[in-house]
């Protein structure tokens, strides 16, 4: 695909990652608004990023991409950075009809069908509704970044020169689920690296809750409780890595049930 301009709903945003190239990266998918397909947008220095690009998750963005020829992956797309300019936003507050023209014709019928057309057709992207429950758990991680990645992060940038360092989170966040209409499916246990739940913990930590113990209640309480409740039609968006093949959680997608209240 030759370099294009493309208007791109953002759905997907991974907390932030070290990179020995790129210092510090953000991995972003979405949806593309002409045909609705799938694309990731991939080095994207986010908190490089001058402050009226730093788009947020549902806005509508305009971008310069082209295919990469170092990711095998289908969806995957190199961005200018340069070249982005946020568009428009659809707030869940005016309803999330829009949000659902763009989700909806991207929708799979469970993990287990995007797992077997990863293998078939190299797809690594995708949403589907997970049978209920669906089981939210937490493990301790590190809670250092690998050696050399701090000083990555602090280095100074040209729109940024007070970057801070990025906080490593302590915990790996979990989804426990079956597939929805797959009697084969053993089950799924898959990591969430969305960083609205890394972002939640670092700042309702600091800002409200100031211990882990609390922090933690609270974020299940949302992430399980509230984003699977009986008033909502949720939905997971996944996506795999480039090294490897396993999926990750990326984000979700909780809508109220018609005649819900959003």
């Amino acid at each position: 695909m030759p370099p294009q301009t493309r208007r791109i709903l953002v759905t997907v945003k991974a907390y932030p990652a070290p990179s020995r190239k790129y210092i510090e990266t953000v991995c972003v998918a979405g949806i593309t608004a002409d045909d609705k397909k799938w694309v990731r947008l991939y080095p994207v220095p986010f908190r490089d990023l001058e402050y009226k690009k730093r788009f947020k998750k549902y806005d509508l963005i305009e971008a310069r991409i082209e295919k990469t020829s170092r990711d095998h992956r289908p969806e995957s797309c190199k961005i200018d950075a340069d070249s982005i300019r946020v568009v428009g936003h659809f707030d869940s507050s005016k309803g999330w009809a829009k949000r659902k023209e763009y989700v909806q014709p991207t929708i799979s019928a469970s993990m287990c069908e995007i797992e077997r057309r990863s293998e078939t057709e190299g797809v690594s992207l995708g949403a589907f509704k997970p049978a209920a429950p669906v089981t939210f758990s937490w493990e301790s991680a590190p809670k250092q970044w690998k050696a050399g990645s701090e000083e990555r992060y602090g280095q100074l940038s040209l729109f940024n020169p007070q970057k801070k360092v990025l906080e490593k989170i302590p915990y790996l966040f979990r989804y426990q689920y079956h597939c929805l209409n797959e009697p084969a499916c053993s089950g799924h246990n898959q990591c969430i690296i969305d960083w609205e739940i890394g972002e939640a913990f670092r700042s309702w930590k600091q800002q409200r809750y100031h211990t882990d113990e609390r922090t933690l209640e609270m974020i299940q309480q949302k992430w399980q409780t509230k984003m699977f409740g009986d008033d909502k039609d949720t939905y997971l968006f996944v996506g795999n890595q480039h090294r490897f093949k396993t999926f990750m959680v990326l984000g979700v997608f909780w809508p109220p049930r018609n005649g819900s209240r959003s």
